[in-house]
């Protein structure tokens, strides 16, 4: 192989031609034998680092307690953290999309579903733009055909 840039190239990158020979040790430098080795001082003993044991926090509210509905008629997605800031609270709130968009109100539903599923609420639609969303400590009661799809808001079924 001859010693030009896309020669060596190549070899750098392992591409040889299927004619010549690879040697596998030409890459490699001769070094001495070392007699001595030298000796590395023991690791001190080492103490491993306790983790903080983590623990759920959550405020258990009876439904006897309950003493507001927050209702949210968002005109715009920004209007999330208004909805997200009272469900996390604990209170139960009713969103009206009638003044939204399609596409926002669809956004603002998968948030709201989001939002349900990771504090362990439910999400249940009241009408075609109008959703409740309850916290995990407040059960709502309604017919039978509602209450089987209680929890699956997208089991059209």
């Amino acid at each position: 192989m001859s010693n030009s840039f896309g020669a060596r190239a190549r070899k750098f990158m392992g591409w040889y031609p299927a004619n010549e020979p690879i040697d596998q040790f030409d890459q490699f430098e001769d070094f001495d034998e070392v007699d001595e080795v030298e000796e590395v001082a023991p690791v001190a003993d080492i103490t491993p680092v306790s983790r903080p044991t983590l623990t759920a926090i959550r405020r258990e509210e009876s439904a006897e307690d309950l003493t507001r509905i927050v209702t949210i008629h968002p005109t715009a997605y920004s209007d999330a953290v208004t909805i997200g800031e009272a469900f996390r609270d604990g209170t139960p709130v009713i969103i009206n999309l009638t003044d939204m968009g399609e596409e926002e109100a669809r956004r603002l539903v998968d948030f709201a579903a989001g939002l349900t599923f990771g504090l362990h609420g439910v999400i249940e639609r009241v009408t075609a733009r109008v959703f409740l969303l309850s916290p995990a400590s407040v059960e709502v009661a309604g017919d039978s055909s509602s209450s089987a799809r209680r929890g699956s808001l997208y089991n059209q079924g």
